[in-house]
């Protein structure tokens, strides 16, 4: 017998609800980049962590830089209430996109984070955006 059996998997019932559960809270960065490309982007993507500048130098094309330090009541406002908001930070080294989807959820916002971050982002190889709006034209870095 191995590790891997040695306890058994859990009944069909159990994983559905565990895997039901982790999809609603997270999507990866294939899932994002395939809405970013095909134009079905019905989220809005928070850059979470770190200073302007670290954002200017690159992030996912399209995301707003908002640190989960800066999510606020007012702050949210500005989107609809049922607006879906995916966070994502540095990677897995990094809780800034938990403690983003963390504030917005208190704030009865529907969330996800992007597992991976921007390790996991260049580690697919999609391309990075570079400048200090997600609106203004952005030179694409390769990853």
């Amino acid at each position: 017998m191995s590790y891997v059996t040695e306890t058994p998997a859990a009944a069909p019932e159990i994983a559905m609800a565990h895997f039901a559960g982790r999809l609603s809270v997270e999507t990866d960065c294939a899932d994002v980049a395939h809405a970013l490309k095909s134009g079905d982007q019905d989220f809005v993507l928070l850059h979470a962590v770190g200073t302007e500048a670290a954002y200017a130098r690159r992030h996912v094309p399209g995301a707003i830089h908002l640190p989960h330090r800066e999510i606020t009541a007012e702050r949210m406002a500005e989107w609809p209430d049922d607006t879906l908001f995916v966070a994502y930070c540095a990677g897995p080294h990094c809780n800034g996109a938990d403690q983003a989807a963390l504030k917005i959820a208190r704030l009865g916002r529907p969330v996800k984070i992007m597992i991976g971050g921007i390790t996991g982002w260049e580690d697919e190889g999609f391309a990075f955006a570079s400048g200090t709006a997600p609106g203004e034209p952005q030179l694409l870095l390769a990853a």
